[in-house]
């Protein structure tokens, strides 16, 4: 039984002048944001010791986070006083900038949305920006970043883009971020919200780890059993202390022992204990329920039952027997994935290979797996905001994705079978167009995807994304009013999503002004007001405090009884139990473990040749973070081959690459006949080859760009009017000169892009920043502030994606209730452009307050020392690359002169 005290001023008072051992110390702290009428905390009194470890709880909206980032130093109060670490950084005179970044040194903070922490483009060079910020030496910070990325299990991903990473992934990167400064006191707000199973106790067993080195930790979280690890449980409600308790024992609905015997923590085996029927899908095999032919279905079973016995776990799904193959060809399907694969935009390699599964309509499906395994990509495949490299999809009866190689398939007795698939398989035509992601698959038609938007719901993984309109009840109407229902029937409509979720008195508040929470409920009312057949939702009650997550669970279940198909994505097995009728496990693909050998082997160095081996207690990610600078520039060759090491011009000085690439770019616009043109091009091939970039690759790059460009350079030939007429297009004349000068324009257009795209495609950007401030630092001398101009950069890198993904999410949002900027006409998509523009706007302006904060969390300072982590030197390939360029330019010279 816990034993509670009430907490009370008084208390809390008592040593109020003693801040010896305090890692924080908060007296009569109050803190109101911009706009708002009510005190986000009112009269907070608390002291955490130096090795405490605090947990804090309280509904959504009860100012946990708010008193987080007061406790990591992040905000200021409007009244109060604040210590923290013995530095005294709030008081009656207000905010003492000094000593909160003193403070800040010592404490490390980890937001509720790792994106809004990651700083830069790759997962080495974002782990090692605070410990760069720390004035740590290069050695140090090799070791903090390969301690912190194993820690978390983020091995093998030093090189990889973090800003592409699933949820949870970005989450690790978040934490190990934050690891890697060595704080002695972290603030977590939710670090756990978006992790699967394995991954949630892994993060706790490096809380724990970190506790007993001595840091402090404070944990703010929703979960019961992770605040019964603490040893302090602070209680928040309505900005205030309601509670402070230190548990003795574990909730009664808890396993005393769960964390002292780690098989019981194991994805298998809860699944197991959960009593669900449960398919466990590898690539190629075939959900048990699919409606394949007998013979495949039976094969398929047998591989993905057998997949958790391999383990020594058996999987609670029953065998398909005759009545179990003859009630899955009874109803109807809702949703059919016929042997999908797909392979997101940059990475490597696929995120699911060959998957099969369906789910019949009115079934609630739970769709688990490990974070990475490709749930949110599923998502995206089923709702058609992305299109597979191969295979069937099929949603309430309509061809979302349709392989032109296999369309005889779909006609198959049973559905969508997979025989003609697997028939063809290796094909030499397979094989060759397999090489362009989705150029053999037929996408929707318009039609078909009005209908899509008509049938099938959508809650996207962070649903507060969604959100456009001015008011709730707006927002929610969204979706209806597309429909074309009369404004009584959206009205209706509204006020039964409004009370489902029991949210009606929110409908008048702009959206943007609540509580995350709310938010989330705001979102899902939108989506269920349209009445979807098909309901796909993406860890919705991922961070949400109980009370806020029973309501989206009695909502489903409701939506169950009316006959709704629902595929839910979660990684909650208890809330899959209450709702779901089954589970499907996606397991990552087979390349999952491979990309990380792919990537070690274009390092200039050999495991083996250099004395490293397994047997020295070194860690894989130990040994990638030996070698930073090369390891990071890797992650910006992805395409090279994986036997022979990285590329010469990826090794490349990043100052020398700078500047001569930019030269060679500059010499283009200078090429006027047809030999200089003919240099430029052996130049690019070469540079193209050396960079070990595949032809096909870069084109698929650029070819927007190139497009453009060639196509400008091409209109020279209407308004070149000297030299002989060719033909004439109505007055106006086409003469050779004008073809001469479209010709040169268009191709050196094309140089410049390409080269352009070389040097992107083999630079990082954290190599671009260091190069831009190394050949700027001259200009410190004049007052310049070089290092802040590098980092701007580094961040625009950084944010410009970050705004593509919010631009992508509010359109897709509108998208997916049936909002014209899909299927509309010109005029329609252009309106409906423009009503983005806000909520991009607002979003943009939350993103940037946010990295803000990062910057602070990771202790980055104004005119600070920084250690930077890539040492860049001098080789002599960079003296042959700069002697070929000069050899270049003086060719371009002598074509000029001589011919």
């Amino acid at each position: 039984m816990a034993i509670s005290r009430t907490y009370s001023p008084t208390s809390a008072s008592a040593d109020a002048h003693d801040l010896h051992g305090l890692a924080a110390s908060l007296r009569e702290v109050r803190y109101r944001y911009a706009g708002a009428h009510d005190w986000a905390l009112d009269g907070v009194s608390l002291d955490i010791r130096h090795g405490e470890y605090v947990c804090i709880v309280g509904a959504n909206g009860s100012g946990k986070s708010t008193l987080g980032r007061l406790i990591a130093g992040l905000s200021a109060p409007d009244a109060g006083v604040i210590t923290l670490d013995g530095h005294t950084v709030f008081d009656e005179a207000g905010a003492h900038a000094d000593q909160y970044r003193f403070a800040r040194h010592d404490i490390g903070a980890v937001f509720q949305n790792p994106e809004d922490q990651i700083v830069t483009t790759v997962t080495g060079d974002d782990v090692a920006f605070g410990p760069e910020n720390l004035g740590m030496s290069r050695k140090r910070i090799s070791e903090q970043v390969a301690y912190a990325l194993d820690a978390v299990d983020m091995t093998g991903h030093l090189a990889d883009d973090p800003t592409t990473m699933s949820g949870g992934q970005q989450q690790r990167i978040a934490i190990a971020g934050i690891i890697a400064m060595n704080p002695r006191m972290v603030v977590l707000d939710e670090p756990t919200a978006m992790l699967d199973q394995d991954a949630r106790m892994g993060v706790l067993t490096i809380l724990d780890a970190l506790h007993r080195q001595g840091t402090t930790i404070v944990h703010i979280t929703h979960h019961a059993d992770e605040a019964y690890r603490g040893q302090r449980i602070i209680t928040m409600s309505a900005g205030r202390v309601v509670s402070d308790s230190e548990p003795t024992a574990e909730p009664a609905d808890a396993d005393t022992d769960a964390y002292d015997r780690p098989s019981q923590d194991d994805f298998r085996h809860l699944l197991q204990a959960s009593g669900m029927p449960v398919t466990w899908l590898r690539a190629g095999s075939s959900d048990a329920h699919s409606p394949s032919d007998l013979s495949s279905a039976s094969d398929d079973v047998s591989i993905t039952a057998a997949a958790p016995a391999a383990n020594g776990v058996s999987t609670p799904v029953d065998s398909p027997g005759t009545e179990e193959v003859s009630a899955a060809r009874g109803p109807a399907l809702a949703i059919n994935v016929d042997h999908v694969s797909f392979t997101p935009q940059g990475a490597a390699f696929p995120s699911m290979e060959q998957l099969a599964f369906s789910v019949r309509s009115g079934e609630t499906v739970a769709l688990m797996g490990a974070n990475g395994a490709g749930k949110t990509s599923v998502v995206k495949l089923l709702s058609a905001l992305a299109r597979p490299d191969s295979g069937n999809i099929t949603v309430a009866g309509i061809p979302v994705a349709t392989d032109r190689r296999y369309t005889a398939s779909v006609e198959t007795p049973h559905g969508t079978g997979s025989a003609g698939l697997r028939a063809d398989r290796h094909t030499h035509t397979d094989s060759w167009i397999g090489r362009l992601p989705g150029s053999a698959v037929k996408p929707l038609s318009r039609k078909q995807r009005i209908e899509l938007r008509h049938r099938l719901g959508l809650v996207m993984q962070h649903p507060e994304q969604q959100l456009f309109a001015h008011t709730v009840a707006e927002d929610v109407a969204y979706g209806p009013r597309n429909l074309g229902l009369s404004e009584q029937d959206v009205a209706q409509r509204v006020d039964e999503a409004l009370g489902l979720l029991h949210i009606s008195e929110l409908r008048d508040r702009s959206p943007f002004g609540l509580s995350g929470g709310q938010q989330r409920l705001v979102a899902i009312a939108g989506v269920i007001a349209c009445h979807p057949d098909v309901l796909l939702l993406d860890e919705p009650t991922a961070s949400l405090d109980e009370t806020a997550s029973a309501r989206i669970r009695d909502m489903l279940v409701d939506l169950h009884r009316r006959g709704v198909t629902v595929l839910l994505v979660t990684h909650n097995i208890d809330e899959a139990r209450a709702v779901a009728d089954r589970v499907v496990v996606l397991e990552p693909p087979k390349h999952a473990g491979q990309h990380v050998h792919a990537r070690r082997s274009r390092g200039t160095r050999n495991v083996e040749t250099d004395g490293i081996s397994t047997a020295s207690g070194i860690s894989s990610t130990q040994q990638a973070a030996s070698e930073p600078s090369q390891a990071a520039d890797g992650a910006a060759d992805p395409h090279v081959g994986t036997g022979s090491g990285r590329s010469v011009i990826a090794r490349l000085d990043a100052r020398v690459k700078a500047v001569a690439f930019l030269v060679l770019m500059f010499s283009a616009f200078a090429i006027s006949s047809p030999y200089q043109l003919a240099v430029g091009a052996v130049l690019t091939v070469g540079i193209v080859a050396a960079a070990r970039i595949r032809p096909s690759l870069l084109l698929a790059r650029i070819h927007m760009f190139l497009f453009l460009f060639v196509f400008a350079g091409a209109l020279n030939i209407f308004f070149v009017r000297t030299g002989t007429p060719l033909a004439h297009i109505g007055p106006v004349p086409i003469t050779d000169d004008g073809v001469h000068t479209a010709i040169i324009y268009a191709c050196r257009f094309a140089l410049v892009i390409i080269l352009g795209a070389v040097y992107v495609e083999t630079t990082t950007p954290t190599a671009m920043t260091d190069a831009f401030e190394s050949l700027l630092s001259p200009l410190k001398r004049c007052g310049i502030h070089v290092q802040e101009i590098a980092l701007v950069l580094s961040l625009a890198l950084r944010f410009l994606p970050t705004l593509r993904v919010e631009i992508m999410a509010v359109a897709h949002a509108q998208a997916a209730r049936g909002g014209s900027i899909e299927s509309g006409s010109p005029a329609q998509r252009c309106r409906a452009m423009c009503a983005i523009i806000m909520p991009v706007f607002a979003a943009s302006l939350r993103h940037a307050d946010n990295l803000s904060l990062a910057l602070d969390a990771r202790s980055y300072e104004e005119g600070i020392r920084r250690t930077h982590w890539h040492d860049m030197h001098l080789h002599i390939r960079d003296g042959v690359f700069c002697a070929a360029c000069i050899v270049y330019l003086a060719a371009l010279v002598l074509a000029a002169v001589l011919l």
